[in-house]
């Protein structure tokens, strides 16, 4: 019965994200490079910005392996919408407190050699800028082994900031950036580790931002 119940949920996760393709691609015409730096295999922990509730999709889509996502629990308020979540590979975390049980859930997925999207903002940008992200997360790689993979999101703040109630087209863009591993986690230190990955992460959206043809974000003022 266990077996079965794998074998439906990768057909229904197959079928959920090539809709979702059939969709996302013609109304945000996503660019994506990078993908090669997303290994095939193993363990890898994609860390994010958050410019909009479609930032799943953003990152899973240009992706072919399976993907878990950490999203808050008071998502799951809502039945219908709860139970969706529940079907596609997602772990609740309680927000504003130390979630021990959805930390060891994350580790124990990780540990099977799966794909954990996380986006450690905690809430949706408020004008596009990515939010100084701390190096909580680094515990994760080194309990898990898991390889961090910094993905910048650019234009979907334009097309649903989070002072409007509904999306609108537009273009999309996504690069996934050069991982950490384990063990260069470790040998940079927590706050080592913190400063690289947001220098990382700033250079690509702003990289991005120039391929869009708009101004690129000052961070040079930006608190670590």
């Amino acid at each position: 019965m266990k077996y079965i119940k794998k074998i439906v949920h990768l057909i229904w996760y197959e079928f959920a994200r090539s809709v979702l393709r059939l969709i996302f691609y013609p109304l945000f015409l996503i660019t994506a490079r990078g993908q090669k730096n997303v290994p095939r295999k193993g363990p890898v922990m994609l860390v994010s910005n958050h410019q909009c509730y479609f930032d799943p999709m953003f990152c899973q889509l240009p992706l072919n392996r399976h993907m878990y996502y950490v999203a808050r629990s008071t998502l799951y308020n809502h039945k219908l919408f709860g139970m969706l979540l529940s079907t596609l590979n997602t772990i609740p975390i309680r927000r504003g407190e130390a979630d021990v049980g959805a930390i060891k859930k994350i580790i124990s997925v990780l540990k099977e050699g799966k794909v954990v999207c996380l986006y450690p903002e905690g809430e949706r940008t408020l004008d596009g800028r990515i939010g100084n992200i701390k190096a909580g997360f680094s515990l994760l790689s080194r309990r898990s082994k898991a390889v961090v993979i910094p993905v910048a999101i650019e234009g979907a703040f334009e097309c649903w900031p989070r002072h409007k109630k509904y999306p609108k087209l537009g273009r999309v863009y996504v690069k996934y950036g050069e991982g950490f591993t384990p063990q260069q986690i470790k040998e940079l230190g927590d706050e080592g580790f913190a400063r690289e990955f947001n220098e990382r992460l700033h250079k690509m959206q702003n990289e991005l931002r120039l391929k869009r043809g708009v101004e690129p974000f000052d961070y040079s003022n930006k608190d670590e």
